[in-house]
């Protein structure tokens, strides 16, 4: 699949490279796995130095970035070198006189090999930066770790990075981008279902494209089936993050995306207290995010929790939640729930669609959905634009015909009466607005 998007992250790193000819630079790429990152950073330096950190000895490690360096940058290097610190050390002299880009990737893993590299590291930094020209890349796809590793004011890499990029996934308008150019004659629902099951997150993407599964049949004939990459995904990606609690953490996040958003209605089914659990999810693991009724006055306890990734949420509603079933492999069993489902499911997508569609227009200083006590008079969107003094209210169906813009404006008569001096329109979205 060709390259797409990230321009302004391309030019990011590319400033930042010409800088570190002055004097060196630390820049941290964030983002969750199979975001692109690495292919990011390979784009944006075509000549770098690129260390993987593997799980292994800290002397082997050195043993094969020692050939990397090598081969990479055209030098010998002399002598027996068995840490990192050492090989950092080594890197930082070379960078007096050679300006060089220095990638190290899923760099969260030193804590695994050698805690103390991270001193050894900000101890060679600090005392070498201001006279080298290293442009240094740390990347890192577990974010809690890596938040702990830079943001921690404990920790000695705290405040040493000079720019920080968090790549987020393709945008709605990215990935219209990408299925128009390679089916011109694509439904809504084909651009649905392809933003739904990627959420926009690039490897997913790709998966699809070389595979041109463009339809939700397609999409889920991929997913479920011998060897699909999908199946073990959401476990693959999160244990490690959520360690020996993460039977509790899937749990909840299964909870979450089978419509049981309340804190309530979780310990209720749980019958344990999970307000930690949840703190952490949406603070520590960036997973879930709270949300509350527009115009909510601050520490408002009407609170619902929402998965924030698209694939997550479609792993935890239906693989983890039928995984017997997969594991005796009846993947035609699960898919038609799928099918079954996929009116009622996609509906809330639809809604994250356009919500992602009207942020994409800068039209409006604040989005976001409304209920009264008792999940009373709930409108989909509220869209306000604080100095035009305008609130649009919006219903979203998937058929057209459902929308009633009459019981919509009754829904809204409390902030109509609330909000005098504004100008409120009315609108209903629909598939047939999925351009």
């Amino acid at each position: 699949m060709k390259f797409y998007n990230r321009e302004v992250e391309l030019q990011n790193l590319k400033a930042i490279e010409k800088s570190s000819h002055q004097s060196s630079k630390m820049t941290i790429v964030v983002g969750r796995r199979r975001i692109g990152k690495t292919t990011l950073i390979k784009k944006a330096y075509e000549k770098r130095v690129y260390l993987f950190i593997s799980k292994k000895n800290e002397a082997l490690l050195c043993e094969e970035f020692i050939l990397i360096i090598q081969e990479s940058l055209g030098v010998k290097i002399f002598g027996q070198i068995q840490t990192f610190r050492e090989l950092f050390e080594y890197l930082m002299e070379l960078a007096k006189t050679l300006s060089f880009t220095l990638v190290i990737d899923e760099f969260q893993e030193f804590l695994q090999i050698n805690s103390t590299i991270y001193s050894d590291m900000q101890n060679i930094w600090d005392s070498y930066k201001d006279t080298t020209k290293m442009n240094l890349v740390l990347s890192g796809s577990i974010y809690s770790l890596m938040k702990k590793i830079f943001e921690d004011k404990k920790e000695p890499l705290f405040g040493r990075a000079n720019n920080k990029i968090h790549l987020k996934p393709f945008s709605v308008v990215t990935l219209q981008e990408i299925i128009k150019e390679h089916i011109p004659e694509y439904s809504a629902d084909d651009l649905l279902s392809f933003y739904m099951l990627t959420g926009g997150v690039a490897k997913y993407v790709e998966i699809f494209v070389d595979n041109r599964a463009f339809t939700l049949e397609q999409q889920l004939s991929l997913i479920f089936t011998n060897y699909s990459l999908f199946l073990e995904e959401g476990k693959n990606l999160l244990i490690e993050e959520f360690g020996k609690e993460y039977s509790t953490y899937f749990s909840i996040l299964s909870l979450i995306a089978s419509s049981k958003t309340s804190r309530s209605e979780m310990e209720s089914i749980l019958e344990k207290n999970i307000g930690g659990y949840l703190d952490r999810l949406e603070n520590e693991y960036t997973i879930i995010k709270k949300v509350k009724p527009i115009f909510a006055k601050e520490g408002s306890r009407t609170v619902k929790y929402e998965i924030i990734d698209n694939f997550f949420n479609f792993w935890f509603r239906f693989i983890y939640k039928y995984r017997s079933t997969l594991e005796i492999e009846n993947y035609e069993y699960v898919k038609n729930i799928v099918l079954r489902d996929y009116a009622t499911y996609s509906g809330k997508f639809l809604e994250k669609y356009f919500v992602e569609q009207l942020k994409l227009s800068y039209a409006y200083s604040d989005i976001g959905s409304y209920w009264e006590r008792g999940n009373q008079n709930e409108i989909d969107i509220v869209a306000v634009n604080e100095e035009q003094k305008t609130i649009l209210i919006a219903e979203v169906k998937r058929n057209p015909k459902k929308i009633d813009l009459k019981a919509l404006e009754e829904k809204a008569s409390k902030l109509i009466a609330k909000y005098k001096t504004y100008n409120f329109a009315f609108r209903g979205f629909s598939l047939e607005d999925v351009k």
